[in-house]
């Protein structure tokens, strides 16, 4: 490997030629801020537009003060990252900035965790010394998401996630000069957009600009409403990430912690989306032994490989982009929509309460579950399976506002009947855990043999696109995994070209699976923070008695009491769904 020695801040360094400045700085220890810049190393993906200017810094030699991100070191370069005129023009390129935005911090939903206010913060600007129009844009608001482009800073981080990420492509530049926005195209709303409100846009935009849909005010009301009786599902990632907002380190399970929380909140019943997870390998699992039976009886019409159905994300995904092949998809609900549909049905009748008057909160790692909550095929008579649902981040938001010392929290357990969960449900928030839950019980259905080791490590890992061959008692079963919808993308195009061999494939539309979801709490494209989430849900899988779905006995219970078995018309009915062509739902605003 070339080399090149270079001097900044009066440290000799050597690096690989082709480095930037911004690179050789970090590695030396040395702070150069940035607010366009962002580096997804496992990716191996940078934005770095060089639009916002604030990491200039002066090279010996050059007229023009250049930007750290893009310039790459040359041999004998000398560099100065903090002298008097670089600080000056990095204040004078933010005040700018500044002088186009809005100062509505008090009420942003980014306040606290903005990166624009903490950069103006630092740098000590207290007044603008330009002043002059401001570029006005209306507020779009969709299901999942809200862009406030008022607050757009031209970063451009969601577009490199949008397209070159999870190659969706709604986000784009339009417009010139003081008028140019992101966008998408024909500068329509998101609803009228291909988007799958994955919200990793919004997990890397570093102002107010793009947020979530805020249902905490909605679910206040719920719980303070006496004709409501409101019950609470909590998701398996949540688990693993919620403690990071009250300063624990990545990775702390705060399972107990979690539960006591929301019934301190005032949640008449606290159960968890695990059951539900246990109850979606029931019905996808049966649905995947059908398919292969049927298929190796020589019924070659049958759809394979089957997909997991569980990520809304990914729904909206083939629905747009994909719809010719909307029938390999498993017809499964996800945990989510299982759980509105038992709770208010099953669970409403046992406690003999209405279901207009049973109220159902979901907490979601993902904002594609506030959309997926809201698609019409997921109520009865108008009145939803799953009312309202908040990510981790409006959680810890809800639990910081109520004046509730998460920390010193007791352990509390979940609720039953739909509280009791298996170490397969567990995994569902990581990257291959879907699909090791499904082959833990299909396994053990097909073959009517005990499974002795049930971690099937050939299944786990953080690899963006992974296969593997599980030996069914002499039935090879072809594995495929992805995660991040690009990622999806190559396997979806191998399934049409007719070059797939699997016979079942996961798909998740978040880097990482549901740990790294668009509703999480902030990572900014640090992949450790990633592992140490699913570390935690692995290691909450090992400490269940139970790791086996079919093997929770409330699920054995629900079957014989209400559902009858996998697969049985009332399963259908309320555990199953079909999908739709939107390809041609794109709509341009007048």
């Amino acid at each position: 490997m070339e080399t090149i020695k270079l001097t900044i801040d009066n440290k000799v360094l050597e690096v690989a030629k082709g480095t930037t400045i911004l690179k050789a700085a970090k590695e030396a220890g040395i702070h150069i801020p940035t607010l366009c810049y962002l580096h997804l190393h496992d990716l191996n993906i940078e934005n770095k537009p060089a639009g916002c200017r604030v990491c200039v810094v002066e090279v010996a030699g050059r007229r023009n003060l250049a930007p750290a991100c893009v310039t790459e070191c040359t041999e004998g370069m000398v560099v100065s990252t903090h002298n008097i005129r670089v600080l000056n023009a990095r204040k004078t390129v933010l005040e700018l900035i500044l002088s186009d935005h809005p100062t509505d911090c008090l009420i942003c939903a980014k306040n606290g965790n903005c990166e624009l206010q903490t950069m103006a913060q630092e740098f000590g600007i207290r007044k603008l010394h330009y002043e002059g129009e401001q570029s006005t844009y209306r507020e779009d608001t969709s299901p999942a998401i809200i862009r406030d482009v008022d607050k757009c800073i031209m970063c451009r981080r969601c577009e490199m996630m949008c397209n070159e990420v999870q190659t969706v492509g709604v986000l784009s530049a339009v417009n010139r000069g003081f008028m140019s926005v992101v966008a998408p195209a024909f500068e329509m709303n998101l609803d009228h957009s291909v988007c799958t409100y994955c919200g990793q846009c919004v997990a890397v935009c570093p102002t107010g600009a793009l947020t979530e849909v805020d249902h905490t005010n909605a679910v206040i009301r719920a719980l303070a409403d006496p004709t409501k009786t409101v019950v609470v599902q909590t998701a398996p990632a949540v688990r693993a990430a919620l403690g990071e907002e009250f300063g624990m380190e990545p990775g702390t399970l705060v399972t107990g912690k979690l539960a006591a929380a929301l019934r301190r909140l005032g949640f008449n019943y606290v159960f968890d989306t695990d059951f539900a997870a246990d109850l979606t390998i029931m019905e996808e699992g049966t649905e995947l032994l059908d398919r292969l039976t049927r298929h190796l009886n020589g019924d070659k019409d049958v759809p394979l490989p089957i997909l997991t159905s569980c990520c809304p994300g990914w729904v909206s995904f083939f629905e747009h982009q994909f719809p010719e092949m909307r029938d390999i998809p498993s017809t499964a609900r996800s945990p989510q929509q299982m759980f509105g549909a038992i709770a208010k049905t099953y669970f409403a009748d046992k406690i003999n309460v209405k279901r207009e008057d049973l109220v159902v909160v979901s907490i979601m790692p993902c904002l594609a579950k506030k959309f997926e909550c809201q698609r019409d095929e997921f109520a009865t008579n108008g009145n939803p399976d799953v009312d309202f649902s908040i990510s981790t981040r409006e959680l810890a938001h809800l639990i910081k506002q109520s004046n509730i010392e998460f920390n010193a929290l007791p352990d509390e357990d979940f609720d039953n009947p739909l509280g009791e969960s298996t170490g397969a449900a567990v995994i569902f928030g990581t990257t291959g855990g879907v699909i090791e839950a499904a082959v833990r019980t299909a396994y053990e259905v097909h073959t009517g043999k005990k499974l002795e080791k049930v971690d099937f490590e050939e299944l786990r890992g953080m690899e963006y696109i992974r296969e593997a061959t599980i030996d069914f008692n002499g039935l090879p079963i072809r594995i495929g995994i992805a995660h991040g919808l690009g990622n999806a993308r190559k396997l979806l195009q191998d399934i049409k070209d007719g070059k797939s061999e699997f016979h079942a494939i996961e798909i998740m539309a978040c880097p990482g699976g549901c740990i790294g979801g668009g509703g999480q709490p902030l990572h900014h494209g640090d992949s450790s923070i990633i592992k140490a989430r699913q570390k935690a849900l692995y290691q909450e899988d090992t400490n269940k008695t139970i790791r086996k779905s079919h093997e929770n006995p409330y699920i054995i219970q629900l079957y014989e009491e209400f559902l009858g078995k996998p697969l049985s018309e009332k399963s259908h009915h309320l555990l199953h769904t079909h999908y739709f062509d939107k390809s041609k739902e794109i709509k341009v605003v007048e």
